[in-house]
């Protein structure tokens, strides 16, 4: 027949389904929408396309939204056959939708809804259309998504505090559905995290009252159900998982238990947070934060390997120009959102939409460049927020990591523009520009490292600065060592307590060579997770913190995320530096795999890679490695082995 998708104008269903995520936030009982700039879709929209047609022709648009199609100089109404040709014809489709966006779904054997057709939104000139996998039936509505659903019932049910308490064996996002002799409506439905949050009525994030004819409570987190004042045999209960299928393409297993476990539930965590877009964690905020999604890029190219949730999330986050705030509020959020660009072009070598997502780049680097200071340096307006890092930095004047952050940016946009085949010299310039600022102004030879600011006179030294300087290579390589003895070995400057920042060292400790570090941390730092009863990883993990104190955050019983994406990070170690598969940032260039064996004694592993997968099976008898992908490189036993694909390679020990 043919292959029609719904189209709309590009970014409307994101920021549609963007505003629907962001407002779904409950607290205690209230909603509590996200605290930035919300970006509306268009309402009137015209989709046009010319067709040379060999022959007469039929077609029919489908819509939920008021409009027409315009065939030739003929008008019809949505619904109605159309016939046309042959020869030359001009269609264009005018839809219009106050509730929702406006999209459009053509079949015909000819002229159907695909990628090429055109949108336009009376204020720009004509751009490709935006369409979706998940929407390719006329029967669907693109503004109602159809999650995926499972049931899953408890593995332990008691009676306690004198209510009963369910507990299924890890963290879901679902509706707890209630079999009672109860009216449901007048029973309390307490979730929680934790199996103390549950039983902590007063401080739960999630209380319900089931809907009094179903039975019923909202979608939330859960891994635990309080029910007060009731008894054991009067009431039951089960949850309906409500997700995104997005399937997951690797498969890890090593001879370390404690390593598999850190992987299986790294990736459990992981597919929480990955729905229509990478959220922060399914319990509190449910936000789309653009330094979570920048985490959740790496994981997602070794984990899932899925370019449309990238694009999604990256969609949400921009929103349409003019740019008049920063993204989440937050200065380096808005640099994150510029690096997670260049990360998605270099996983998956998306070029279309990275041409049709660069004018706001563009118009994102004006916006900052427009406040920087005397040296060039990126500072926060009253409102903005510097974050970095839950952290002891000193912020006064401009911040030496948000520079770094910010010049990161500025030789991206070279690197990118220069792929568009745009002048890219510009910014390569600011970027050699801004460098040498930060040399001067923010390296202290004395203390041999980077200072968080030079203009409060403290100099203060963190860890995140420097770890930055080495990440985008503001380091030469005799402050590099500096910064390793001064900074990274020295027990005296404070150490990094949050999953998102551990990314970050983890990742420089890993380019350094410090691998047997790395393993440590994994180990301890996630391990120390698992041993405090973790089923998903957390947004902090501090192991100083009581056992009575470690799900307390921001001043707030019950504050902290037990599911958050940032702590899904040992996935992308794993397999980049301990599986060792180094992919290329252009598709068709080798991958290469070099294996880090001392480690293991086993090693039986699947990771996607571009148009395909690569295995690696290894044990006391020997490696094999096939990839059904691209080229490759297998660096063994200081040997260079040339990979072909869809041929295995095998030697004995």
């Amino acid at each position: 027949m043919n292959n029609s998708y719904w189209i709309w104008y590009p970014g409307d269903m994101e920021l549609y389904y963007g505003m629907k995520q962001n407002f779904s936030r409950v607290e205690r009982g209230y909603g509590w929408p996200a605290f930035w700039k919300s970006e509306g879709f268009r309402n009137r929209i015209v989709f046009r396309r010319t067709y040379e047609l060999e022959k007469e022709t039929e077609f029919c648009v489908y819509s939920r939204s008021t409009g027409y199609v315009l065939a030739g100089d003929r008008k019809f109404p949505f619904g109605q056959t159309i016939s046309c040709g042959p020869g030359e014809i001009q269609i264009s489709v005018h839809a219009g939708c106050i509730e929702t966006f406006p999209s459009i779904y053509i079949e015909g054997e000819v002229i159907c809804s695909d990628q090429d057709w055109m949108a336009e939104d009376y204020s720009a000139p004509a751009v490709p259309v935006g369409h979706s996998r998940y929407f390719t039936d006329p029967e669907q509505d693109p503004a109602c998504w159809e999650y995926s659903q499972k049931n899953f019932y408890p593995v332990n049910k008691i009676s306690c505090d004198g209510g009963v308490l369910f507990e299924f064996e890890t963290e879901l996002t679902a509706e707890i559905q209630l079999e009672t002799k109860k009216e449901p409506g007048l029973l309390t439905v307490c979730c929680g995290e934790s199996r103390e949050e549950a039983l902590d009525p007063e401080h739960c994030y999630y209380s319900w009252h089931p809907d009094p004819a179903t039975g019923r409570c909202p979608c939330c987190a859960v891994r635990f159900v309080f029910i007060p004042q009731c008894d054991l045999e009067n009431v039951d209960l089960y949850a309906i998982h409500k997700y995104v299928d997005i399937p997951v393409k690797a498969v890890f297993k090593s001879s370390d238990s404690l390593i598999n476990r850190i992987w299986q539930v790294s990736e459990h965590t992981f597919r929480l947070c990955s729905g229509i877009f990478f959220i922060d964690g399914v319990k509190r905020d449910k936000w789309i934060w653009s330094g979570d999604a920048y985490q959740s890029f790496f994981v997602n190219q070794y984990l899932m390997a899925d370019p449309d949730i990238d694009q999604r999330t990256l969609m949400a986050l921009r929103g349409n120009d003019p740019m008049t705030t920063h993204i989440n509020t937050i200065v380096d959020y808005s640099l994150l959102w510029i690096l997670g660009v260049k990360k998605h072009l270099e996983a998956y070598g998306d070029l279309r939409f990275v041409r049709q997502i660069y004018p706001k780049m563009c118009s994102l680097m004006e916006f900052c460049e427009k406040q920087t200071d005397e040296h060039g340096f990126l500072t926060g307006r009253e409102k903005d927020w510097i974050y970095i890092d839950w952290a002891d930095l000193d912020k006064e004047g401009p911040l030496c990591a948000e520079q770094m952050l910010y010049g990161a940016c500025w030789k991206a946009m070279g690197e990118i523009s220069s792929l568009l085949g745009l002048e890219s010299s510009e910014y390569y310039e600011k970027y050699q520009t801004l460098k040498e600022a930060v040399s001067t102004f923010f390296w202290d030879e004395e203390k041999g490292a980077y200072i968080d600011s030079f203009v409060s006179g403290r100099r203060h030294v963190t860890r995140h600065g420097n770890i930055f300087a080495v990440l985008f290579e503001f380091a030469d390589k005799d402050q590099q060592e500096k910064i390793i003895r001064n900074v990274i070995c020295n027990e005296k400057i404070p150490v990094i307590t949050t999953p998102y920042f551990k990314f970050f060292e983890l990742d420089m400790l890993c380019r350094i060579g410090r691998m047997e570090q790395v393993f440590h941390t994994l180990k301890e730092y996630w391990g120390g997770m698992l041993e405090r009863g973790a089923v998903t990883f957390w947004e902090e993990f501090d192991p100083g913190i009581s056992q009575e104190e470690q799900y307390d955050m921001y001043g707030d019983r019950f504050g902290k995320s037990l599911c958050h994406a940032w702590a899904a990070s040992p996935i992308y170690f794993l397999a980049k530096y301990f599986v060792g598969l180094k992919l290329p940032d252009t598709p068709g260039n080798p991958f290469s795999l070099e294996p880090r064996m001392e480690f293991f004694s086993e090693m039986h592993v699947t990771l996607p890679a571009f148009s395909g997968m690569i295995e690696i099976n290894w044990d006391s008898r020997g490696i094999r490695v096939y990839a059904d992908c691209d080229r490759g490189v297998l660096k063994w036993r200081g040997k260079e082995i040339a990979i072909t694909p869809g041929e295995e390679y095998y030697e004995e020990n």
